[in-house]
């Protein structure tokens, strides 16, 4: 019987490039400056491209930064916050109405991700939020927290729902602590068989839960 969710913010609540392109800007020029001939423009811009849907140290690693790249980048982000209001996707409203105990986990520089979550006004919907933040040199990452939420809750895994969009992330940590897992298919996001189930809207969680329940 399900009896808690924990969602993913980013390309799950909503869409990473909500603020605007502009957002990353100066992280992308300082990644440029710190290039010293390892990386051609076509590849930076791939690179770039993940950054929108992969923290940082993942784009690094992937996309074979040096050190100097990943530090660069990794300064100013650090320094990063949401200024404007945003609006979410259209069923961000349906996470408030979900008849079970509402977590949210989500990945990045804790300035940034809690100015996102500010600026959206989602906190009231959740029992408690979590940043697995990038710069905590005790980072428990995803794993550790979903840990720390069954354990404060007394819970079974199989009676916890993970959402999220990253099958690298947050469906991988709820898969291997045995959590039934749902991708977010939003645009953009590839369709990934290691979700237990697949979602189009928000709005498709109600009806799952109930025969789940």
């Amino acid at each position: 019987m399900l009896t808690a969710v924990i969602f993913d913010f980013d390309n799950c609540l909503a869409a990473a490039n909500e603020p605007g392109d502009a957002l990353y800007e100066r992280v992308f020029d300082a990644i440029r400056r710190a290039n010293v001939g390892s990386h051609s423009e076509a590849q930076l811009q791939l690179a770039f491209s993940d950054i929108w849907y992969h923290a940082l140290d993942w784009v690094a690693a992937h996309h074979g930064f040096p050190a100097a790249m990943l530090e660069a980048g990794w300064r100013v982000m650090a320094s990063l916050e949401v200024g404007c209001p945003l609006h979410g996707y259209g069923d961000v409203h349906v996470v408030a109405t979900l008849p079970l105990r509402r977590f949210l986990v989500t990945s990045g520089f804790r300035r940034l991700q809690i100015s996102k979550i500010r600026a959206l006004g989602i906190e009231n919907a959740f029992e408690r939020v979590f940043v697995d933040a990038l710069e905590d040199p005790q980072r428990k990452g995803k794993l550790g927290i979903f840990r720390d939420i069954l354990s404060s809750l007394g819970a079974e895994p199989r009676d916890v729902l993970v959402v999220g969009d990253n099958p690298e992330s947050e469906i991988a940590a709820g898969n291997e602590l045995g959590m039934k897992t749902v991708q977010v298919l939003r645009t953009g996001v590839s369709r990934s068989e290691r979700a237990l189930w697949h979602v189009h809207s928000l709005a498709d969680l109600g009806p799952l839960i109930k025969k789940h329940q």
